[in-house]
């Protein structure tokens, strides 16, 4: 098989960073499909791409490459249900889609049984659990620093739910093991409008997720907060503040000693540990996912992209109900409404 059986659908931003990552695994891209001619040819300059695998289509670069290694889907959100069904036909045998998997529950129910049917493996994009920040919480907390986690608090600058604040569930998920069961939402402010068009935009506001272990997840992401990205995980002994701009993290801890103490004694001894961790890019953790997708192993699949989306999907029915609390998976969920996420 060759190294150049990689194929990109997408030549905006993100197709870049994922270009950058496929390059420094030691792959390369055999074409790219864009609909503008200056991003694809632009994408294929910089990525030694011959002019003539830059395509306008991507139904004309997957009958050109059949049965490639890879297909990475940078598009939007509306287009992925279309365009993995399109690489599983072509025989795929891995394919790595951009987040929010897809503009409906239903089109991402669709895309993880197409998938499993053609025995393909489909990747989203969630890349939290390969971040620095992430996986330093991650070792504290099996470490036992801070005993059993009570919930993760994000305070961030105005970010959208569907393409940033989604981010989060993922990385709660990878924290805790726990998916969100319940959630109550509230948006707040104008939609964010997206460059990519009129027809796309998201919106911020806070949100609140709780797992059957009672475990949170907190997001306040409204549109008036113009700085910043800072998680504080609470747990039985102790919060790590992560500064994610800044690159710092804090760890403030109950002296073992003291741990046998009503949580009410909220101001025992403590330790206080400092650490820095390098800010990522996006092109760094891109490429750990496509390293273990290529593997088959620990990447964000095609349920995770669900389950994301599932949450997502319910907070605008819980804000529509004056911010109920509701649960995630229900019968009467509407999972055919189409959102017009980027």
């Amino acid at each position: 098989m060759s190294s150049k059986d990689v194929l990109l659908i997408g030549a905006g931003r993100m197709g870049r960073s994922h270009a950058m990552a496929v390059r420094e695994l030691g792959l390369s891209l055999a074409a790219v499909c864009d609909l503008r001619t200056e991003a694809r040819d632009a994408m294929g300059e910089e990525f030694s791409i011959a002019p003539s695998a830059r395509f306008a289509e991507a139904a004309a670069m997957l009958a050109a490459f059949p049965d490639p290694r890879l297909v990475v889907i940078a598009t939007t959100a509306n287009t992925h249900f279309d365009l993995v069904r399109a690489a599983v036909a072509a025989g795929a045998q891995a394919i790595l889609c951009e987040k929010p998997m897809a503009a409906s529950v239903d089109q991402c129910i669709g895309m993880v049984e197409c998938c499993a049917q053609a025995g393909t493996r489909l990747g989203i994009n969630h890349q939290m659990r390969f971040m620095p920040q992430y996986e330093l919480v991650k070792t504290i907390l099996d470490e036992g620093l801070l005993g059993r986690l009570g919930s993760m608090n994000v305070v961030a600058g105005s970010l959208g739910l569907a393409m940033n604040g989604s981010h989060y569930i993922e990385a709660f998920n990878f924290l805790t093991g726990a998916w969100p069961g319940w959630v109550s939402a509230h948006f707040t402010g104008e939609p964010i409008n997206n460059p990519r068009g009129v027809e796309f935009f998201d919106q911020g506001g806070e949100f609140r997720f709780i797992a059957d272990s009672g475990q949170r997840l907190n997001l306040i992401i409204g549109h008036d907060q113009g700085h910043g990205m800072t998680v504080t995980y609470a747990g039985e002994y102790g919060h790590i503040i992560i500064d994610e701009l800044q690159g710092e993290a804090i760890v403030t801890a109950r002296e073992r000693a003291h741990r046998g103490a009503p949580m009410t004694r909220y101001g025992m001894p403590w330790e206080r540990i400092t650490h820095r961790f390098a800010p990522a890019d996006n092109v760094q953790p891109t490429k750990r996912v496509l390293e273990a997708l290529l593997k088959g192993e620990n990447f964000p699949d095609g349920r995770t992209g669900l389950q994301i989306v599932r949450a997502v999907a319910r907070c605008y029915d819980s804000a529509e109900q004056n911010s109920r609390k509701i649960a995630i998976e229900t019968a009467d969920a509407n999972t055919g409404r189409v959102f017009p996420w980027a």
